[in-house]
């Protein structure tokens, strides 16, 4: 290598170019973002539009199905889908990847704006955003104060000093009040008294607008100077919309307190919060897109501090949830494992070569090329998140590999009588190609993974170039800084007996075993070269035993982590009330706190958003992994055992920490379509019927398993319009009275504005028989000029009934949802079985399932993992058949790939954990790893044979060189891999299967290509001596007949 030459010629220009990687890397490190995961951008558009009042099936009708027809006109839509709630259309449009998002939004954006003027005026406009998954919410903070205050005080605070200055902070998007009592003017009607007088809701609205207002009426120009006349008819005291004038009945004035209740009240409740049973008040903040966790969440605590200061003297602010202090944990053991595996591999380092020099030597590759990775990674954009350094702590065995091997070989020309300059040069150049052909085979197999298509794909596009960029600068310095120090700075241990050196009573323990191992290696491949039948029969047939493992692991998309963090949700029955929902909460923090220690404190929100009221989400804080006496599976399991005995409820889910590239949620999920809502419902009653007996599935539930209760106006169409009423202004009316109707707002004496809402007594709109005796106006007046008033029982029959919780439609067809959690078995198995039990049904034409949710994303990305595999594998033979001029060679060295999966599957048994995404990773880069091994032999038995010897003496000699090398490695990788495989920090659990599939892998293909790849590479020469042959007397049969 002709940089080998340079850096040992100029050992100063190669230090410096060395120090220059550093510089690098440390200005990159310092620049760089630190986030949980990979920013990845989600090409999901969402119409919202909110229709206040309305039942899921008017909201379906008069805007989800109109705002599908418009946007399904569209280019690049991959799947639209409504939802539609009580008085909520949210409306998803997932576009195909590689669309251009910003094009995308404006023709979204246009069809909207076009359908605007279609819809019901009581619908508000609909509101575009696209999905951003970094969007989350990263903090939620909860106020309390002293006994005296109430939580509307709070949330008033809240309202107008907290939020106001925590949305200045840098970095965040949105803070919302969970669990808030808004102040509010309550206009309270009394029906009786509105009838008795012949007022309506109408004329008590615009008499309060009316009055409350403060108009400007023009200018004074006198000459002199210009005067501003204006109309203060603003109520500033409370009292006084009391007299406000309403209506004339009879030459006498009707009062607002003849007819309603004035209260200094609070808005309808939608939402709830408590903590550990106690009602609070908390803020959830949002961060704005593109902007990083940690610097958002110290800008918001810096904020707080401020602010703390100018609140009065009993309101506290305290963090309930930090994703910053998550995603630091996370970041810090990863950067632990990478430490503790650099160690573990540098002891092993020394253990081979005997020397602190050399093992200074060649440990100096890891802080060069690692330090100098981040300095590459931050020019491409990446942020240091899970992904990179977990790239990063993979690599440590890898980065270290070419340096072993280097310095390895360097020593043993020394020892063979070589001065070091010359040692250095020669050992280089006779290893260079084979360790060119090593690393290039590593960039091979992690290109192809790195552009992968889906969301996967992008998740894993800064782990993959992170791993290339790594192993390139270690193959980069390992060729300039090795050969430079070996050749400059003098070894005195390299000729000393290793019972003079230090540490000698433990080199020498460990050296005979190596030495042991090697005379047993070498009997047992003379007899693999005299037994080659029985040897490729046996290594076939340990491979054939391992496949049947696989249905024992199991199979999922991504290993659950324990971040001593559990949500639970449960629902209360359908229409049951947010008092009665919060009771319950209460009553189910109480359990978890009383019989529970390992549990901190738990965090409950229940309602807001598009959850109703009988919806409780509960965050559970777990005490940390190590004064806990249960694991997070055992956790779950119990936890959940001791909430079903609870009654009134049901359990939706006890899960751990949610998110990840799939995003939250339940782990299995099957869509059922269908056109008629009616026939889809007796479908889920079946189908979660015969679900119950799949062994190891929790939490199934159907999107359409309950109705909730509703009232029913069929009006009358003759006597309607004998009446003067239509079927717009019955609802409008009857709207307005039972939902209530906004009459303006109260700027209160502390300069803030609240609204005033009209509104009948709770008690007189309950029952059926209460909106049945409603009078609404028909627009005709009396003789006396009254309006003219029609009860709403003589024009419509209001009958009780039930309606859908939620409607969910699919590129226009309609659609329910199954959605169920394993426990105690892998998701993999669990959706396997529920697919088989879906498959017996009987399905009527235009009536089909499919999987959703962990088993659609996992079998999307095995698709797009196996087709990385097969470029690697093309790519990694075509590196070998160029480094080896031979196209049969390579497959001797690639035949120990599919060896490598008995020790994957093994390990994975043994540590009880299951295939998936990251286990599949580790395979990908055992795939490099293994043909490392296989390249250094046949590179060392080529050059043997080339030198004269023959080919089982070639075989013989390239094994007893190259083994100690080959062993270095190994060994090397495994103890680089077993922090990662251990998972003894939180949320490791998530990074193990891939520890645990290179270190099982690594060990049996060494142990295999050892003895395989020699045989293999016998036939295939035998093979090759063969076709030269043939190829030879067609030759000369061609050279007779000319």
């Amino acid at each position: 290598m002709w940089f080998t030459r340079v850096s040992i010629k100029n050992p100063i220009f190669a230090t410096m170019v060395m120090l220059a990687l550093i510089v690098l890397g440390i200005m990159g490190y310092k620049r760089m973002a630190v986030d949980q995961t990979p920013e990845v951008e989600f090409p999901i558009i969402v119409v919202q539009t909110n229709y206040d009042g309305a039942a899921p099936t008017s909201v379906e009708n008069d805007v989800s199905r109109p705002i599908e027809e418009s946007l399904n006109t569209v280019g690049g839509i991959k799947t639209l889908t409504s939802r539609s709630y009580e008085g909520i259309s949210v409306v998803t449009a997932q576009f195909e990847l590689g669309t251009n998002m910003n094009k995308a939004m404006q023709d979204v954006r246009g069809k909207i704006d076009k359908l605007k003027s279609s819809l019901r005026d009581e619908v508000d406009d609909p509101v575009v955003t696209q999905v951003d998954p970094t969007a989350v919410a990263m903090m939620s903070l909860v106020i309390s104060g002293d006994a005296r205050r109430s939580l509307r005080d709070l949330t008033d605070i809240a309202d107008n000093t907290i939020v106001p200055k925590v949305q200045t902070a840098r970095g965040v998007g949105d803070v919302t009040i969970l669990g808030g009592v808004k102040r509010q003017v309550n206009i309270i009607l009394d029906a009786n008294k509105l009838e008795s007088l012949g007022v309506t809701a109408s004329e008590v609205a615009n008499a309060i607008k009316a009055n409350n207002q403060e108009l400007p009426a023009g200018t004074i120009d006198n000459n002199e100077k210009q005067i501003i006349v204006q109309v203060k008819g603003r109520i500033t005291d409370l009292q006084d919309f009391r007299r406000i004038v309403v209506a004339t009945r009879g030459a006498q004035p009707v009062y607002l307190e003849q007819v309603a209740a004035v209260e200094d009240g609070i808005k309808e409740r939608s939402s709830a919060s408590l903590v550990d049973g106690v009602p609070t008040l908390a803020l959830s903040i949002i961060k704005s897109s593109g902007t990083n966790t940690m610097e958002v969440a110290d800008n918001v605590r810096a904020m707080l501090a401020d602010l703390q200061k100018t609140l009065p003297a009993d309101i506290k602010i305290s963090t309930r949830t930090d994703q910053s202090k998550t995603i630091k944990s996370a970041v810090d053991d990863v950067r632990n494992t990478i430490f503790e595996g650099a160690l573990l591999t540098i002891g092993i380092v020394f253990l081979f070569l005997h020397s602190w020099r050399s093992t200074v030597i060649t440990a100096l590759t890891l802080p060069v090329a690692m330090i100098g990775t981040f300095g590459f990674i931050y020019l491409l954009g990446f942020t240091i998140n899970t992904m990179t350094l977990m790239a990063l702590s993979l690599s440590v065995g890898l980065l270290i590999d070419d340096a072993i091997v280097v310095r390895e070989n360097i020593v043993r020309h020394v020892q063979m009588g070589s001065d070091h300059y010359t040692a250095s040069l020669e050992a280089t150049k006779e290893i260079g190609l084979a360790v060119l052909a090593t690393t290039l085979s590593i960039v091979a197999v992690f290109l192809p993974l790195g552009f992968m298509k889906g969301i996967i794909g992008q998740f894993f596009h800064p782990f993959a170039i992170t791993v290339v960029i790594a192993v390139l600068l270690s193959m980069f310095v390992s060729f300039t800084l090795d050969p430079m120090l070996s050749s400059a700075w003098f070894d005195p241990d390299a000729h000393k007996p290793l019972e003079k050196k230090r540490g000698a009573k433990m080199l020498v323990w460990f050296e005979g075993h190596v030495e042991d191992f090697s005379n047993m290696y070498q009997r047992m491949l003379r007899w693999a070269l005299k037994h080659r039948i029985k040897t490729l029969l046996i290594a076939l047939a340990t491979f054939a035993i391992s496949l049947p493992i696989v249905k024992v692991i199991g199979s999922e998309f991504l290993p659950q982590t324990d971040q001593s963090e559990m949500n639970v949700r449960f629902k209360t029955p359908v229409g049951t009330t947010l008092d009665q929902t919060t009771n319950k909460v209460r009553q189910v923090q109480a359990v978890m706190k009383s019989e529970f220690p390992d549990i901190d404190y738990t965090f409950a929100r229940i309602g807001g958003g598009t959850s109703g009221s009988n919806v409780a989400n509960i965050y559970v804080k777990l005490q940390p992994l190590s004064r806990r006496s249960h694991s997070l599976e055992e956790m779950k399991s119990i936890v959940r055992q001791r909430l079903v005995q609870i009654g009134g409820i049901s359990i939706s889910k006890v899960s751990g920490q949610e998110g990840g590239p799939a995003g939250a949620g339940k782990q299995i999920i099957f869509n059922i379509k269908g056109p008629d809502l009616a026939k889809l419902e007796a479908y889920s009653a079946e189908v979660l019927n015969k679900l119950k007996g799949v062994p190891g599935m929790v939490d199934l539930e159907s999107s359409v398993a309950e109705k909730k209760p509703a009232m029913d106006l069929k009006i009358d169409a003759q006597r309607a319009a004998d009446l003067g009423v239509n079927t717009s202004g019955l609802a409008t009316s009857v709207s307005g009275l039972v939902t209530g109707t906004s009459a303006g707002t109260w700027r209160a004496p502390n300069d803030e504005d609240y609204s005033i809402s009209l509104r009948l007594n709770e008690n007189q709109r309950m029952r059926p028989e209460d909106i049945a005796n409603l009078r609404i106006a028909n627009g005709a007046m009396g003789s006396d000029g009254t309006p003219t008033l029609v009860r709403v029982g003589d024009i419509a029959q209001v009958v009780q009934s039930s309606t859908s919780n939620e409607i969910v439609r699919e590129n226009l067809v309609r659609r329910i949802q199954l959605d169920a959690n394993p426990m105690g078995r892998s998701s993999g198995e669990v959706s396997a079985d529920m697919d088989a039990v879906l498959k017996q049904i009987n399905w009527a034409p235009g009536y089909s399932f499919e999987a959703a949710g962990d088993s659609k994303d996992q079998a999307e990305s095995a698709g797009y993992a196996l087709g990385a595999l097969g470029l690697g594998v093309i790519f990694i033979y075509m590196v070998l058949a160029s480094q080896f001029n031979s196209v049969l060679q390579p497959i001797a060295i690639m035949s120990t790939l599919p060896l490598s999966l008995i020790g994957v599957f093994s390990a994975l048994l043994l540590f009880k954990s299951s295939l998936n995404m990251f286990s599949v990773v580790g395979f990908v880069l055992l795939m490099g790893l293994v043909t490392k091994n296989a390249i250094l032999l046949i590179d060392f038995i080529n050059q043997a044979r080339a030198s004269g010897s023959g080919r089982e003496e070639a075989i013989l000699d390239a094994v007893k060189i190259r083994l100690r090398p080959i062993l270095m490695t190994t060994l090397a990788m495994v103890f680089g891999m077993l922090p990662m495989a251990l998972a003894l920090g939180e949320g490791s659990e998530q990074r193990a299967p891939m520890g645990q599939a290179v270190i099982g892998g690594t060990i049996t293909s060494t142990l295999l290509t050892l003895v395989v790849v020699p045989v293999v590479y016998t036939y295939l020469d035998d093979f090759g001596v063969k076709v030269k042959k043939f190829f030879a007397k067609d030759d000369a049969a061609t050279s007779y007949t000319h």
